[in-house]
């Protein structure tokens, strides 16, 4: 079984660089709900294809760029 995640860091950077700054932020522009956007920041959840496809639009960025594949050995601080 594949296990990825959410890089949050790079989400946060291309948000960043279109003024989002804030979760409430990004899921004004993207309508990711805020809890959504939490759970994928802590690492207990993965992102579904639908919120990758959303994020990649509004941020200008590639799926493979949001994602860490094999990342089943970090601990969601990492994520954090």
């Amino acid at each position: 079984m594949s296990h990825y995640r959410l890089r949050v860091e790079r989400l946060r950077s291309a948000a960043a660089a279109k003024g989002d700054l804030t979760s409430y932020a990004i899921s004004k522009r993207t309508g990711v709900a805020q809890s959504t956007l939490s759970r994928l920041r802590r690492g207990i959840a993965k992102p579904a294809a639908e919120t990758l496809l959303v994020l990649s639009a509004a941020y200008e960025l590639s799926i493979d760029e949001l994602i860490d594949r094999g990342a089943d050995n970090a601990t969601a601080e990492d994520a954090a």
